[in-house]
């Protein structure tokens, strides 16, 4: 097979290995990859030293009678703090608040709580706050001059944005049939 041909393969095999999570039998490689047996085997011993030769993150390791993809062992405890980070979603009170504060900013606790209808903002606000996806922004020019807030870079990478003029654009309201009820449920929840 043609050197071209054989990297081509290499790179679709890493591609695939990557992609498909769990192990992959070589069957299965033979089959996606339209290769024989000689070849695919080719093709992981190849891509499995260049992985190590290459000081990559990853390995190649032959586990549960497949192929996968593997962090390597001196580098578990990166992954690990990234699943620690990646697994704390926000509550819907949260995503709401966020959300006012994405298309409103600079907006006060109270402009929050008025438009989500609910008091008692303060935990959510100082969660999004520790989460790094807000900040401080400034203070309004009116008696108690109350704390503004505004949306930081890790919101803008959160949520894969370059800049917050790449927020969809919200449709304009019917104010004549808007009717905000007061809602107990999300009163609640900003309190736990």
């Amino acid at each position: 097979m043609r050197i071209d041909v054989l990297e081509d393969l290499k790179g679709a095999l890493e591609a695939v290995l990557f992609a498909g999570g769990d192990p992959l039998t070589e069957e299965q490689l033979r089959e996606i990859l339209q290769t024989d047996e000689k070849t695919t085997r080719e093709l992981l011993s190849t891509l499995s030293e260049e992985l190590s030769a290459r000081g990559s993150g990853l390995m190649l390791k032959e586990t549960a009678g497949g192929w996968q993809l593997v962090t390597r062992p001196e580098h578990f405890s990166y992954v690990e703090r990234l699943s620690q980070e990646t697994n704390r979603k926000l509550s819907r009170a949260a995503m709401e608040t966020l959300s006012i504060i994405a298309f409103k900013q600079p907006v006060t606790k109270l402009e929050i709580e008025q438009i989500r209808g609910v008091h008692h903002a303060e935990r959510v606000l100082a969660q999004l706050v520790a989460r790094e996806l807000i900040t401080e922004v400034g203070r309004k020019n009116v008696i108690g001059h109350p704390i503004q807030y505004g949306t930081t870079e890790t919101f803008l990478r959160a949520f894969g944005l370059k800049k917050l003029e790449d927020l969809p654009v919200l449709p304009e309201p019917d104010m004549e049939q808007l009717v905000l009820p007061y809602d107990r449920e999300n009163d609640e929840e900003d309190r736990n």
